[in-house]
């Protein structure tokens, strides 16, 4: 059919991805944690700048700027990988719900659907890690 695209293809930014999960975390505490340095969900070691137009690199050579930045809300950066010869956007977002915090990473600009698939898993992995980390982080403030 004319006009149809394939899942995960937008009209404006390319091939992107989402990944969301609610956690039974309040706000303050996801905030906490995606916000602290480290920034576990950008990588091993990754000191995010707290302000908009600041660089960041990860351990393993991902780089970006922060684009936005809304305390307890959002984070909007640039993201490239030390093999890719394109940036994309990231943005991590959280929102209150009556049993915790929905977090959402979403990422556009990717260059395939094969590129898709892969973060689409990186995403993945990377919710698992926060949500690890902040069971980390309750259990030693308890």
């Amino acid at each position: 059919m004319a006009g149809v695209r394939e899942a995960g293809l937008s009209r404006d930014v390319g091939w992107e991805i989402g990944v969301s999960k609610t956690l039974p975390y309040q706000v303050e505490e996801v905030w906490q944690v995606v916000s602290g340095d480290p920034a576990v969900w950008l990588g091993e070691g990754t000191r995010l700048p707290d302000r908009a137009g600041a660089s960041w690199t990860a351990g393993d050579g991902t780089r970006g700027e922060v684009r936005s930045r809304r305390d307890h809300d959002r984070i909007r950066l640039t993201w490239r990988p030390p093999a890719w010869t394109h940036d994309s956007t990231v943005q991590v977002a959280m929102r209150a719900t009556p049993t915790g915090t929905t977090v959402r990473f979403h990422q556009e600009r990717l260059a395939s659907s094969a590129e898709r698939s892969a973060q689409r898993t990186h995403w993945q992995s990377v919710m698992a890690a926060l949500e690890a980390a902040l069971a980390r982080s309750r259990e030693e403030g308890a």
